[in-house]
């Protein structure tokens, strides 16, 4: 007997689940979710089963073909990771019911009042479930080890609507006994409520599990892909004129990738609390609203996500301990749809911004080397504390150093024949080391295949793009330190990408007063792209410039996107951070707290603690 995955308590000499049928009653004046999960398992089983809990009230276990009653057991013990350990004791079952309650302060949950919300009318709630949150909402085998194929009943207030990463089935009144066990019949049926009911009948790790309620409306945007968000206008406008070109890109996606499996490629933009910048759950994208740049540029976030339908949801690494198995590959697919759709020099600033990400995620893992590898160690490791550009950026210069060895044409068959071989499959790092020297023969001898997947830092064969418009951007900020500043018509059609490459080579000891210049001439502070403006605003307190303390405020209280958090608040404490700055990130926390997602409190908390 031992753990499958050192982030759950699911043992490899269990079975796994392979449907799961949830009912769940939200209640919006407690922020808690009544539910009942009904598991099924592949053949009946006797002994011991565990799941995993977080922060849930587990109210009975029954067996739903006698409605009697099954020996249960809630570790008494939380583990500060895994969470709680419920262990039902079956005898010949291949079925069971859960009846729980979630906590007001689920990891992955967001209840959001009425202020908070773009509309300032109606409440709204939220999930994000990686990477190991699915179990504040649901008992489960919380591992992407385990797929399951669910259904799900949510009833919600009838003013309200649902959207969920799975296939719309109907919208209807409650019914009588349909609540199984989440709640009793007279409250599942009170006055002024609504059931939206729902199928994934495709199998799926629980941390793609995903459901938004609120005041909610829609924009088309394509033949396969719906944009939805609050029901503003404003909002739902701007972001189908961000989106217009999702089609071509799913076009792109197929023709290198193969069929895309899920039938629908629906947008939801969350509210500015979303700890992510995109979560690629099949069937519906939840987008933080910061890449609606007014550009087209805010694509690029859907084309990552995008590319996860083949590379993460379609293939899954087996644990958090191989993630590079969906962030590499999604990111080399990403590179390559943005190529097809936006052009090589585009693909390339892509690239050089991934490669300054990936030197600071090795300055940020220099005294604990073990998170810049491929593969690695998480046992008793938060996996939200160590989120990095790591397995993205270095995982994706494996990829493309492969490609380089083999040729792109070769390498796309191979990245076919890997994803057709793989689907709806969870694998680690090995399998697909074997699958690769299976299928390009001798590439061991040509490429140092321990060395990137198992070695720190950045192997020497790794590569920085080939570009003029990259060469020339980096040479550009290179010349601020003798003084120069870049001329209007050198940054004339300059995006937010060249700015945001711009910014990250300038060194970080450049001066106050050569920002304040840059500044008054290009406005970068006041930047609509957040990606520029906080490039810049981490310069500004690098620098001590107080100038732009009230503009890191405005930030910091407006967007809950972990991509900006992690470094604002990192600058403020780390280092040579003066007093006063590590006050302000105290303040600034203690103030904005309530307004980030769980996930996203988490982590700024680490980072406080960690240099206060």
């Amino acid at each position: 007997m031992a753990p499958i995955d050192p982030h759950s308590f699911t043992d490899s000499s269990h079975p796994l689940a392979t449907r799961l049928s949830l009912s769940l009653y939200f209640d919006f004046s407690s922020s808690t979710i009544r539910g009942s999960a009904f598991l099924t398992l592949p053949a009946p089983h006797s002994g011991p089963i565990s799941l995993d809990t977080r922060s849930l009230s587990i109210a009975s276990v029954i067996d739903p073909h006698t409605n009697s009653p099954l020996p249960f057991s809630l570790s008494s013990s939380v583990d500060p990771i895994k969470g709680q350990s419920l262990t039902v004791s079956l005898s010949k079952h291949s079925h069971f019911l859960v009846a729980f309650t979630t906590s007001p302060y689920s990891s992955a949950l967001q209840w959001l009042s009425p202020p908070q919300t773009f509309n300032k009318s109606s409440p709204f709630v939220y999930t994000q479930c990686q990477a190991i949150h699915a179990r504040s909402v649901f008992p489960c085998q919380d591992t992407p080890a385990a797929r399951i194929i669910y259904s799900a009943r949510l009833n919600v207030p009838r003013q309200l609507s649902v959207v969920m990463a799975a296939r719309h089935v109907e919208r209807r009144p409650p019914a009588a006994g349909e609540a199984a066990a989440a709640c009793e019949d007279a409250l599942w049926c009170v006055e002024g409520r609504i059931v939206e009911e729902f199928v994934m009948e495709q199998p799926v790790p629980p941390y793609l599990f995903a459901f938004a309620v609120g005041e909610i409306g829609h924009r088309e945007v394509g033949p396969r892909t719906r944009v939805y968000a609050e029901s503003v206008p404003a909002v739902l406008d701007a972001a189908a004129r961000e989106f217009v070109g999702t089609e071509d890109m799913i076009r792109v996606g197929e023709r290198l990738f193969g069929p895309y499996e899920w039938e629908r490629f629906d947008l939801l933009v969350l509210p500015p609390s979303f700890p992510y910048g995109g979560m690629e759950n099949p069937r519906m994208v939840f987008l933080t609203p910061t890449v609606i740049k007014g550009d087209a540029s805010g694509a690029q976030v859907v084309a990552h996500e995008l590319a996860h339908s083949w590379t993460g949801n379609l293939i899954t690494n087996k644990t958090n301990e191989h993630l590079w198995l969906n962030e590499g590959f999604t990111t080399y697919a990403e590179r390559r749809i943005v190529e097809a759709v936006q052009g090589k020099d585009r693909a390339a600033l892509n690239i050089g911004i991934g490669w300054r990400g990936l030197v600071e995620g090795m300055e940020r893992f220099k005294d604990n080397m073990e998170f810049t590898k491929l593969k690695n160690n998480q046992e008793r490791v938060d996996p939200d504390n160590v989120y990095s550009e790591v397995p993205y950026e270095k995982g994706f210069q494996f990829l493309w150093r492969i490609e380089r060895q083999i040729g792109r044409p070769a390498f796309d068959e191979f990245l076919k024949k890997y994803i057709a071989t793989f689907k709806f499959q969870s694998i680690d790092t090995d399998m697909f080391l074997n699958f690769l020297k299976e299928n390009v023969p001798g590439i061991e001898n040509e490429v140092d295949l321990k060395l990137w997947t198992e070695g720190t830092g950045i192997p020497s064969d790794a590569m920085e793009p080939v570009s003029t418009i990259y060469k020339n951007i980096v040479s550009i900020a290179n010349e601020l330190k003798l003084g120069r500043m870049p001329r209007e018509d050198e940054v004339a059609e300059w995006q937010g990408q060249e700015w945001e490459l711009y910014l990250e080579n300038l060194p970080r000891s450049i001066e106050a007063s050569q920002l304040l210049a840059l500044d008054a001439r290009y406005r970068l502070a006041e930047s609509k792209d957040y990606e520029v403006k906080v490039a810049f605003l981490q310069l500004a307190i690098s620098s001590g410039c107080r100038d732009y303390y009230g503009e890191v405020e405005k930030t910091l209280k407006g967007v809950g996107r972990m991509r900006y958090l992690r470094p604002l608040y990192s600058v403020l404490v780390q280092g040579n951070a003066k007093e006063e700055e590590k006050v302000l990130a105290k303040r600034l926390f203690s103030e904005a707290c309530d307004f980030y997602h769980p996930i996203a409190q988490g982590v700024v908390e680490s980072i406080l603690s960690k240099h206060l």
